[in-house]
């Protein structure tokens, strides 16, 4: 079933303790798209400038990614300047111009209102609820936020929750966003404002979901070289999503899997800076690494 993302296109530059890379491609949308197009097919809906190459463009076209919905407006595209210490988990964030994503007011098609999965990625609430108001009847609809949605646009934020199926955030997001330390109770919290699934990313240590009373842990797979972990958060979102719509529809086990699969295509994310590995894994990299994470987890009863 068809997959519609709505997030940024943005050139990324970031600083770690392993290196760095200036101007590259990123961008919420990007990753998510890139991470999905390996399941199932993908329109991504965002807005770029006159500066944005073709070179990237082909990016999106080598992964028969639907570029319909990407607006080219007057102006400079949407940049992130970051930078990591030791602790790969937490960005520290230099400088943001959002540029044309200033005017991005995404306007959907026939063919985008008839999308079955919604993700909406990383952007301003009120535009997360004006796409939601143009949508059809679709069977799945997730968002993302960040801490600055949180604090800035609370209320806004709350409304659109209360509109969608699923909830993807990080830990700090969870915590922030109902005042909960416990990662458990901060999932139930939201699960109350409307959406029946949650998940909670924890970065290097995985992720929890609940899906109505069900909790379920999905570790990290466990990486000796890790250069870059921009992205990986909207790249675990875009396997999640990717596998549910390949799928065709939303169940206890269909989520399980999902979050062993976003597990997986993060690992690779991380492996590289931009999405330099994600754009070069074969299907069964992904099967393998899958696979292996299963592995690593499996046990055998206490006797």
């Amino acid at each position: 079933m068809s997959l519609m993302v709505i997030g940024t296109v943005a050139f990324d530059s970031v600083k770690t303790p392993f290196g760095e890379a200036d101007n590259v491609l990123g961008g919420s949308a990007t990753y998510f798209s890139v991470s999905a197009s390996y399941f199932t097919s993908v329109r991504l809906k965002a807005v770029i400038g006159e500066d944005f190459p073709d070179e990237h463009m082909k990016v999106f076209a080598k992964h028969k990614i639907n570029t319909d919905g990407l607006q080219r407006l007057p102006g400079k595209t949407f940049s992130w300047k970051g930078s990591y210490g030791f602790d790969l988990n937490t960005a520290t964030t230099l400088e943001t111009n959002l540029n044309v994503l200033l005017d991005f007011n995404p306007k959907l098609s026939d063919e985008d209102r008839k999308a079955g999965f919604v993700f909406l990625a990383n952007i301003d609430p009120s535009l997360q609820i004006e796409v939601i108001k143009q949508l059809d009847s679709p069977k799945l609809v997730a968002l993302d936020s960040m801490n600055f949605w949180i604090e800035n646009k609370k209320e806004e934020l709350l409304k659109v929750i209360g509109m969608v199926d699923m909830v993807v955030v990080n830990e700090s997001e969870a915590r922030e966003l109902t005042g909960t330390p416990s990662l458990v109770k901060a999932a139930r919290q939201i699960q109350k404002m409307g959406p029946k699934t949650v998940i909670v990313k924890q970065g290097e240590y995985g992720a929890i979901s609940l899906f109505g009373d069900e909790i379920f842990s999905a570790p990290a797979y466990p990486l000796e070289d890790v250069h870059d972990p921009t992205g990986a958060g909207d790249t675990f979102a875009g396997g999640v999503m990717g596998y549910l719509a390949s799928r065709g529809v939303l169940t206890s086990d269909s989520l399980r899997q999902s979050m062993i699969v976003g597990s997986a295509m993060a690992s690779y994310n991380v492996e590289s800076f931009s999405l330099n590995r994600l754009t070069s894994l074969q299907f069964n990299d992904i099967v393998a690494r899958y696979n292996e994470i299963k592995r690593l987890t499996s046990f055998d009863d206490l006797k």
